[in-house]
C-alpha cells in the first residue's frame, strides 16, 4: 500500500471514531438528561442516571482528544500539499479542541451543583438546581460559540483537499461550504436561538462535506499513482 494511501485510511479510520463518540455526546446524552425549562427535573434526571451523565462527561472529552489525532493525521496526509494551509487546518483544530476541553467544565460544575456537597449547603436545593441549569445552559453555548471553529478548520481543509490531485476535487469544495454554513449557524445560534432549527434543517446538506470526505478516506483512500505505474501509463499512451 502506498503511504499516502495508507495515511488517508489512517484519517478516515480516526474521522469515523468521531463520529461515533460526537452524537452521543452533542445529542443522545442532553435529549435523554436535560429537561428544557425545568431545572429540578433536569437535576432528577442526572442524579437518576449518573452513569449515564459520567460517560457525557467522559465521551465529551474523548471526542476532543480524537480530533487533535484527527487534526495530526490530516496534517499528516496533506502537509506536503500546502505546509501553511496545514497549519492553520491544525491550528483550528488545536484552538476548538481547547475550547472543547474548557467548556467541558461546565458539566462538571452542574453536577457537583446536583450532587450537593458541604461547602454548598449555604445555597437550598432549587438554587442549587438552578445553578446547575445555567451551567448546562453555558456548555450549550460553548458548542454554539465552538461552531464557528468545527467551520474554520474546514477551510484549510478544504482547500488541500481541491488542491492535493489524490482526493476529490468536488468533495474540497463541499469542505469550503461545509466550513461556511458552521459559519452562519453559529451567529443564529447565538443571537435569534429561536431559528436555529429550522436554519440547521436547511444547512444539513451542506454539513455532509465531513460525512464525504470520512467515508472517502476510509473506503477509497488516497488515488496516488506511483512512479513506475505512471511510466508504464506513459509508454502505453
Amino acid at each position: 500500500m502506498h503511504p499516502t494511501d495508507k495515511a488517508a485510511r489512517i484519517a478516515g479510520a480516526i474521522y469515523l471514531s468521531m463520529v461515533l463518540t460526537g452524537p452521543f455526546s452533542l445529542i443522545y446524552a442532553p435529549a435523554k438528561l436535560i429537561v428544557s425549562g425545568n431545572a429540578t427535573a433536569t437535576a432528577s434526571n442526572v442524579l437518576s442516571h449518573e452513569t449515564l451523565f459520567r460517560f457525557w462527561i467522559i465521551g465529551d472529552l474523548w471526542t476532543h482528544i480524537i480530533f487533535i489525532c484527527l487534526g495530526v493525521a490530516l496534517y499528516r496526509l496533506l502537509g506536503s500539499v500546502s505546509k501553511p494551509w496545514a497549519v492553520a487546518m491544525l491550528g483550528f483544530v488545536l484552538v476548538s479542541a481547547a475550547v472543547g476541553f474548557l467548556n467541558t467544565l461546565n458539566s462538571i460544575a452542574a453536577f457537583i451543583l446536583f450532587r450537593g456537597a458541604d461547602f454548598l449547603n449555604v445555597f437550598e436545593l432549587a438554587q442549587r438546581n438552578a445553578l446547575g441549569m445555567l451551567f448546562l445552559r453555558l456548555h450549550s453555548q460553548g458548542n454554539f460559540i465552538n461552531e464557528v471553529f468545527w467551520g474554520l478548520w474546514l477551510f484549510p481543509f478544504g482547500l488541500l483537499v481541491f488542491r492535493s490531485g489524490f482526493l476529490p476535487r468536488v468533495i474540497g469544495v463541499w469542505l469550503m461550504i461545509n466550513c461556511v454554513a458552521w459559519l452562519v449557524l453559529s451567529p443564529i445560534a447565538l443571537f435569534a436561538l429561536s431559528y436555529y432549527d429550522a436554519a440547521f434543517r436547511f444547512a444539513q446538506p451542506f454539513l455532509f462535506g465531513e460525512l464525504a470526505i470520512m467515508l472517502w478516506l476510509l473506503i477509497k483512500g488516497a488515488k496516488v499513482t506511483s512512479p513506475a505505474r505512471a511510466t508504464a501509463q506513459l509508454k502505453t499512451a
